[in-house]
């Protein structure tokens, strides 16, 4: 079998990209040709594998215009053996200034599915043979509109009065417990949405909920009902017991307010976070599963000899 054929897609075959099956057609995402149009992909941003004239690989780079951060791998499709894979990321990563993350998505509970498993299995081997390290994952969940548990009573809930006192919660909040939008608010805006997330979430003070113990707050959920969705941008707790209140009273406002949809992103090894996510009525809709460029080695530094 000849070698394959690697390359960037040029301006104007772009329909070579979606020659290609989708192997993962449940999965939501944006399509090619959507960000084509938006600007986030571009066709020299993405590399294609070709056998016998075939699309056997394809590989999209995603970066929104203006974005400050670096482009990330956003779409990795392979229908070919990972050395195949790893050889296209190889090429591509010489050509746009060496390896950035792949976010590679996959759909809910992809380990027990065979189906997912066996189209994942090679692109993410490919990814490992290029020299990315798997580095996490986080899940995406959605509320729908089912029935909100009741509150416990112990706890009350009132709107942020203003930026100064939102800022001095997160502050106080080591480890935020959601953090939906977390990447793209890094690369978009070079903003740290843990530590400054008034930075990227713009709207009032009041879409912010604090939950309150005996009048001190306890715990503190941002959320957004006027972003491209509804979303629980921001949930953090200095009572962890306040959790399942706080989701519960966040959720109730946006719903209020019309939302139908509620979203809200959470690192899988959050068991319990994910856990009282899915009591008050979350569905994981899709996982994100994050390969990075190993980490640089500290840069070495001679101590000098000293005199006798």
């Amino acid at each position: 079998m000849t070698d394959p054929v690697i390359r960037p897609l040029v301006a104007g075959e772009e329909q070579l990209f979606d020659s290609m099956p989708d192997p993962l057609p449940q999965l939501r995402q944006v399509s090619y040709a959507d960000g084509i149009a938006a600007g986030g992909y571009r066709p020299e941003r993405t590399w294609i594998a070709l056998q016998a004239g075939q699309v056997v690989g394809r590989a999209a780079w995603a970066l929104p215009p203006g974005a400050v951060g670096a482009p990330w791998l956003d779409r990795f499709d392979l229908d070919a053996e990972p050395e195949v894979g790893a050889k296209l990321l190889h090429a591509a990563h010489e050509a746009l200034g060496g390896p950035t993350v792949y976010y590679a998505a996959v759909p809910a509970h992809w380990r027990r599915r065979p189906d997912v498993l066996s189209a994942v299995t090679a692109p993410m081997a490919a990814a490992r043979l290029a020299g990315l390290d798997e580095r996490g994952e986080r899940l995406r969940c959605t509320w729908t509109g089912t029935p909100l548990p009741a509150a416990s009573g112990r706890y009350s809930f009132r709107p942020a009065v203003d930026a100064a006192e939102i800022n001095l919660l997160v502050a106080r909040i080591a480890e935020p417990e959601v953090l939906t939008g977390q990447e793209t608010a890094r690369t978009v805006a070079g903003v740290d949405l843990a530590t400054d997330p008034l930075a990227w979430l713009t709207g009032p003070p009041e879409h912010w909920r604090i939950a309150l113990d005996a009048g001190e707050p306890v715990g503190l959920a941002g959320t957004a009902g006027q972003a491209c969705y509804p979303l629980l941008a921001y949930l953090g707790l200095l009572d962890q017991a306040a959790r399942s209140d706080l989701l519960a009273d966040a959720v109730r406002v946006l719903a209020s307010d019309g939302a139908r949809e509620v979203v809200a992103d959470v690192d899988a090894h959050r068991v319990a976070v994910v856990a009282e996510l899915e009591r008050t009525g979350f569905r994981q809709v899709r996982a994100r599963v994050a390969f990075e460029p190993p980490a640089p080695p500290p840069s070495s530094v001679r101590t000098p000899d000293l005199p006798d």
